[in-house]
């Protein structure tokens, strides 16, 4: 429980941050920052992510002990490729190649994409050890100095290079803050293996492809904005995007850190069967929470963007997230849901396969719509695209034969999602401010936690009555 809450919390940060970047860097600047950061992402992705996952999936306590080689590898392979990525930004800009974006951004982007994959690596060897308060210290660190660095340097400078510099100081503060805890004093770098990187790159590459494959549909499409609408029109696009995609990521990957651990420790302690009865009950859970949270969203948007959302991103905000939210939901079922139905049997090529369906998807769609649909077309497009490639992964997993949801937690579910539209969908049409958004909010969690939870949907109502006669009991306990 401290795990889930201190990544919700930390994603419900990075949203107050987001928005008060774009608040003080206005619709251009932001665009420039926002094709930088999702650079700088896909750079991470495709160099350093195959070290989390590798981490996330084989390194644990006991491993620490009895394979120290494992980490040295990590250790050395993340070491290894920041140096490479070094002297290739320094080759770039001796080139004098251009791009969209200039070539400080692009430094700067290199940058932000080393400090975040040695953040997200350190995070996923503490994640692995169950290391909760490690992990919740991490965030917090980060969460201060991202709020102090990012935003003051939006607010100071209105600049989006020296916005990016905050967000490489904050993360490399948190690291180094933490480092001495973060230490393996087993593992020595002598220990480095060739046969460990090569086990844990079969394992990881194709995830890794995946995605980038998936990351590259909306750097493209921020790309396209940029060039043929301008950068203005890139930061509407890039706000709307950026805000689904962390509200989605806010239930997904606050779930995703603790339910998939728990599967990969199934799998280890208990074998292949029990692990799979798990990750169904864990797709459970993910549909049951995702599903109303891109409904809930799409439901009290129109206060959402008065109340949160900067003046001059209003309007476009709304229109272009509503087209978008379909596909982050697919987006989120793909990579919490379906995707560790591979991971977990470590047999992960389909996931390259739905992702390439989604790459083939999205310019096809964006040459079928008309041109004058501007970024609103390339918004139908990258849900198009998300929405083949979940179709084309469930089918990969039919044939994997998982243990699916029962369809009487889906039909209940969906019942208590059509509830919750059915109740608060007249209430889009009202003013929009923050009593409207307080009673939608407060009435839809009330009439689908009634639904849900009176069906026990994958047993969390069971759990939920268990931890409560735990919990009291210790309470009794330590009364006088």
């Amino acid at each position: 429980m401290t795990v889930f809450l201190a990544f919700f919390l930390n994603i419900v940060f990075n949203f107050a941050v987001g928005l008060i970047v774009a608040r003080f860097l206005g619709p251009e600047e932001y665009g420039r920052f926002a094709l930088a950061h999702a650079t700088a992402i896909a750079v991470q992705t495709a160099f350093f992510d195959w070290v989390r996952l590798g981490a996330t999936r084989f390194y644990s306590e006991r491993v620490r002990s009895a394979d120290p080689a494992l980490r040295a590898t990590l250790d050395f392979g993340f070491a290894a490729l920041a140096m490479g990525i070094t002297a290739g930004a320094a080759l770039l800009l001796l080139s004098g190649a251009r791009f969209t974006l200039s070539n400080g951004l692009i430094m700067l982007a290199l940058g932000v994409a080393v400090a975040n994959g040695l953040y997200d690596y350190y995070t996923a060897l503490v994640r692995a050890r169950f290391q909760d308060r490690l992990f919740a210290r991490l965030l917090i660190v980060r969460n201060i100095l991202t709020f102090a660095l990012m935003g003051g340097g939006a607010f100071y400078f209105g600049s989006a290079k020296m916005t990016l510099i905050g967000g490489i100081v904050s993360l490399a503060g948190s690291v180094v803050t933490a480092r001495a805890a973060l230490q393996d004093p087993l593992s020595d770098p002598r220990l480095a293996s060739a046969e460990q990187a090569r086990r844990l790159m079969a394992y990881s590459l194709p995830i890794v492809a995946a995605n980038l494959l998936y990351l590259s549909i909306p750097l493209a499409n921020r790309a396209i904005v940029a060039a043929v609408y301008g950068f203005s029109e890139a930061g509407q696009f890039s706000l709307a995007y950026d805000f689904g995609a962390k509200a989605v990521q806010a239930i997904g990957s606050a779930l995703d850190v603790v339910l998939f651990q728990i599967a990969v420790a199934t799998h280890e302690l208990r074998g292949s069967a029990p692990a799979r009865r798990q990750v169904g009950r864990n797709m459970t859970i993910v549909l049951s929470m995702v599903l109303p949270a891109c409904t809930g969203l799409w439901l009290i948007l129109p206060s959402v963007q008065l109340l949160i959302v900067p003046s001059e991103f209003r309007g476009p905000f709304g229109d272009l997230l509503t087209l978008m939210m379909a596909g982050l939901f697919c987006m989120a079922l793909i990579q919490y849901a379906v995707g560790p139905i591979f991971q977990i049997e470590k047999k992960t090529l389909p996931i390259i396969v739905a992702a390439l369906v989604a790459c083939l998807v999205d310019p096809l769609l964006i040459f079928a719509l008309p041109r004058s649909s501007g970024a609103a077309g390339l918004a139908v497009a990258q849900t198009g695209a998300l929405a083949a490639s979940l179709v084309t992964l469930l089918i990969f997993a039919g044939a994997a034969r998982p243990c699916w949801p029962r369809l009487r937690d889906v039909g209940a579910i969906i019942l208590g999602n059509a509830a919750m539209i059915a109740a608060l969908a007249p209430w889009r049409e009202h003013d929009p401010g923050l009593a409207t958004l307080l009673l939608q909010a407060c009435a839809g969690a009330a009439i689908y936690a009634a639904i849900v939870m009176g069906a026990d949907i994958a047993g969390m109502r069971t759990l939920a009555l268990d931890q409560y006669r735990k919990a009291t009991a210790r309470r009794r306990k330590a009364a006088p």
